[in-house]
């Protein structure tokens, strides 16, 4: 019986490509010439697996490997992989890792937990009083009011604790709040990330290799 793959599931090494556009283009919510950087690294890397793919598509069987290799320089190995599961914080503190839960956190909706948790990271490196009060009250519209776009899952008393602390913006008025997301994802969504096959997929990849 002749193999026919299903066109609506990538093949791993697109899959992983995808992965490294969403890491370089995303993971890094402020910073201008970093983020300028950031983005010619991703257009870069891009147009080299754009380059790669079509050429494979078009007949060279060698350049599927050579797409792999392009992959493979930023994939993380199934040992650094592995020490994601020993907490959160190892996980999110790697940029690939970071980049793959957000994926997950996409499949399941619910994105906008680590969206508000990266924003809270960034609202602490903010270098002045006025830009601080700006992205305080952005990320109190956007996360944290009431039927917000993107509101997170949070209890009456954090909510209003929250509100008060806009009255006089300090760096720690989302530490309550972000501390409450961090742990809804910690008993929640990270033990499914775990399990689910996108981690399987790179803890796995010597078994992978090994078999092929």
């Amino acid at each position: 019986m002749p193999f026919f793959r299903d066109l609506s599931k990538p093949l791993p090494h697109e899959f992983h490509s995808e992965m490294l556009l969403s890491l370089l283009q995303r993971t890094s919510p402020g910073g201008g010439l970093h983020r300028r950087h950031t983005m010619k690294e991703a257009k870069d890397m891009k147009n080299r697996l754009g380059f790669l793919r079509r050429r494979n598509e078009s007949g060279g069987g060698s350049n599927a490997a050579k797409l792999d290799k392009v992959i493979k320089t930023v994939k993380p190995s199934s040992e650094e992989a592995l020490k994601w599961g020993e907490s959160l914080d190892k996980l999110l503190i790697h940029k690939y890792g970071l980049a793959a839960f957000r994926a997950f956190l996409r499949t399941e909706f619910s994105e906008e937990n680590l969206e508000f948790w990266l924003a809270c990271e960034d609202y602490k490196k903010a270098k002045s009083q006025s830009k601080m009060t700006s992205k305080a009250k952005k990320i109190f519209g956007e996360y944290i009011a009431i039927q917000s776009c993107k509101e997170v899952n949070l209890d009456s008393y954090t909510r209003e604790h929250t509100k008060e602390n806009l009255q006089k913006v300090s760096r720690s008025c989302f530490d309550l709040a972000q501390k409450r997301i961090y742990g809804l994802m910690e008993k929640d969504s990270y033990p499914r990330f775990l399990r689910s096959d996108l981690y399987l997929d790179l803890i796995n990849q010597k078994n992978q290799s090994a078999a092929s």
